[in-house]
Order: structure tokens, then sequence, then C-alpha cells
């Protein structure tokens, strides 16, 4: 499977569905950016500037400062596919915060989605 689209989309075309879905089922931008924060190790003004910058997803994770230790408690299935199990690297990372952004639409804590 070619991801070449995928990886090349704008963090900044995605970030406004993602907090929109979270929105419609009565969740905060404030959680989205808990979430990304959690996920990535940016802050906000480093997460604002990628958003500005309009940089794509492969250089969003490339840069991102660090990648959450217990990313690896993510699992479950997110766009018909298993997130622990998906092999190219990069592809896992979008779906891994595709996944926590769905597990906030469906409800679940904070303290649940952020493996506290």
């Amino acid at each position: 499977m070619d991801n070449t689209r995928v990886f090349r989309m704008s963090f900044a075309s995605v970030y406004p569905l993602l907090v929109a879905k979270a929105e419609r089922k009565g969740r905060t931008k404030e959680e989205v950016d808990a979430i990304i924060r959690w996920l990535t190790g940016y802050d906000d003004a480093t997460l604002q500037r990628q958003i500005e910058t309009k940089v794509d997803y492969q250089t969003f994770f490339a840069q991102a400062p660090r990648m959450n230790p217990n990313v690896s408690k993510i699992t479950g299935v997110i766009c018909g596919y298993r997130v622990e199990q998906i092999e190219d690297k990069l592809m896992q990372q979008i779906r891994h915060l595709d996944k926590l952004v769905d597990e906030l639409a469906k409800g679940k804590s904070m303290d649940k989605i952020l493996r506290k």
C-alpha cells in the first residue's frame, strides 16, 4: 500500500477535522490538544507553529520532541486496521492519533485515553 499521499497531507488540514470530530460529540479542542501533546511531546506554542507552517504529517511526527513511551499501550482497531500491527512506523503514529481522538469522541475519560 502506497501511503505517500497520506504522509504528504498537511497536518493543518487534518487538525480541524480531528477537533470537529471531538466537538460533535461534546468534547473540546483543548482535549484534542492535550492528546496531541501527550502523544508527541509538543507544547502549545510548538503545536501551533506546526499548524501555522502547514507541515505535512511526515514532518509533524519527525519533528515531534518525543513520542510518549506509553504509545505501545494504544491498541484496537481504527479504519479497519489493528494499530498495534501496523508495520509502517509513520502510518502507525498517524493511526495512534486517530485512535486517541476516536476514543475521545466515543466518550472515554481523558485518564483512560492518556493511559494513566
